[in-house]
């Protein structure tokens, strides 16, 4: 594994793409726990330390994007806190259709156990659980 970076950067937010505010919202607040938060007079979803900055109706991508984000190409993964099979069963609760898992990944803390499924705009969204892998090792 390689050692940590002798910079002093770590990940603060990205953008993603939303086609409708409420859905979005409810979407990311009730599946994924995000926190909704006013950032400059637009919302956002905090996740702890870590932002998603959203673009969509009414919102530009301002002079700085060569290509702006669009609904449904973003590729995300978040860390579940537990064994996967308690994800299954949340995402099962809220109706959400899992694609593919439990399946072996790499994350950015090693190997996990992931599901994938789809935000309402399309983009794959994934949760990696590390207990599932500790636990064996």
């Amino acid at each position: 594994m390689a050692s940590k970076t002798p910079f002093p950067v770590g990940f603060d937010h990205c953008v993603i793409h939303v086609s409708d505010w409420e859905r979005s919202n409810r979407f990311y607040s009730e599946v994924l726990g995000a926190e909704l938060v006013s950032v400059n007079g637009r919302t956002a979803y905090r996740f702890d330390t870590v932002q998603l900055n959203l673009h969509g109706p009414g919102v530009s991508a301002g002079p700085l994007a060569k290509l702006p984000v669009q609904p449904g190409n973003s590729d995300l993964c978040f860390v579940w806190q537990g064994p996967i099979e308690t994800a299954l069963e949340h995402l099962g609760k809220k109706g959400v259709v899992v694609e593919l898992g439990p399946v072996l990944r790499a994350g950015a803390r090693g190997l996990g156990r992931s599901v994938y499924f789809r935000d309402p705009d399309g983009s794959l969204l994934e949760l990696i659980s590390y207990s599932d892998v500790a636990a064996e090792h």
